[in-house]
């Protein structure tokens, strides 16, 4: 089989060591050609050229913004996506089944690979941007950009990076007593139109991401094979955001129950719109600030490569 490994070697937990183990691992039984990213967006190339060029597969040792560039890169050909771990989180790759530790995820892929274990799976987008699974427009956009700020810190203090962000934003850098954006639902015939929200995460997979070895989760109905799902905070008083922390860390399910919060699945197009630019992150990585973004599902738009449950 034609593989071609696409590596970012500034991520995290990529280390020359498991490179080496898992190039040889790889090059046992496949055809591996290995690559290295540049800069942002390389990996998006490297896919869309590999998939021209005849690659079955492509294998990402990175984090969850290579795996997404890499994604947008196969989107639409019949080259199937491998995740492997190698970032600080690794949200994509554990949420489809994969360990995070590279060297046995690796073991996984190979098991995967020789059974064939494919799987056509659809995409979200924003603004043509695909999405593997969320986007965060507010409040977690703004964590992250917070992040990226200090991303020389990343690869050795990914969590507590994140946590000290977390608490930085809510208390100097986001706005939380006035309402930051509308959403635009349709409903059949009709639509629905929510004015006062303060942050929303609209989900392809769950969970939402990992705190440590602990899933979070903020949309239950979120999977591989479902449409869009919309979770979104019409209100970030205490008590609502510590109660939705709690429920998260349970699979969310109280998530739906809470009067301000408003939660719908089964999306396969929505609008948000912000009350000035909002801040907005996709797939981790933080892309700017925006007016309006337009949301769609595409249906079996990409192949994966499953570990064998």
């Amino acid at each position: 089989m034609r593989v071609t490994l696409i590596v970012n070697t500034t991520a995290s937990s990529v280390t020359p060591r498991a490179r080496v183990v898992i190039q040889k691992a790889l090059s046992a039984d496949h055809d591996v050609e290995v690559v290295e990213t540049a800069r942002r967006g390389h990996a998006a190339r490297i896919a869309r050229g590999a998939a021209k060029a005849g690659a079955e597969v492509v294998v990402v040792m990175g984090g969850d913004g290579t795996l997404n560039e890499a994604a947008d890169g196969v989107c639409g050909t019949e080259t199937a996506l491998a995740p492997l771990p190698g970032g600080s989180t690794n949200v994509y790759a554990r949420a489809v089944g994969y360990s995070n530790d590279p060297i046995e995820a690796t073991g996984e892929l190979l098991a995967a690979l020789a059974q064939s274990s494919l799987q056509r799976i659809g995409l979200g987008s924003v603004n043509g941007r695909r999405f593997l699974f969320h986007v965060g427009i507010g409040f977690d956009a703004a964590v992250v950009e917070q992040v990226e700020r200090r991303s020389f810190l990343k690869r050795h203090l990914a969590h507590p990076l994140f946590i000290y962000s977390a608490f930085a934003t809510w208390f100097r850098h986001y706005e939380h007593d006035e309402p930051r954006m509308s959403i635009d639902l349709p409903a059949g015939e009709g639509r629905e139109v929510f004015d006062d929200c303060f942050f929303a995460v609209v989900s392809k997979t769950d969970p939402y991401t990992f705190l440590g070895s602990r899933p979070l989760h903020i949309a239950p109905a979120a999977s591989l094979e479902s449409p869009l799902a919309l979770t979104a905070f019409r209100s970030l008083g205490m008590g609502v955001t510590i109660g939705a922390a709690a429920s998260a860390l349970w699979k969310g399910r109280l998530l739906g129950r809470h009067p301000k919060i408003l939660t719908r699945s089964h999306l396969d197009s929505l609008v948000i719109r912000g009350h000035g630019p909002v801040p907005y992150q996709v797939d981790g990585d933080f892309l700017g600030y925006a007016e309006e973004l337009h949301f769609a599902y595409e249906p079996e738009s990409m192949t994966l490569v499953v570990p064998i449950s």
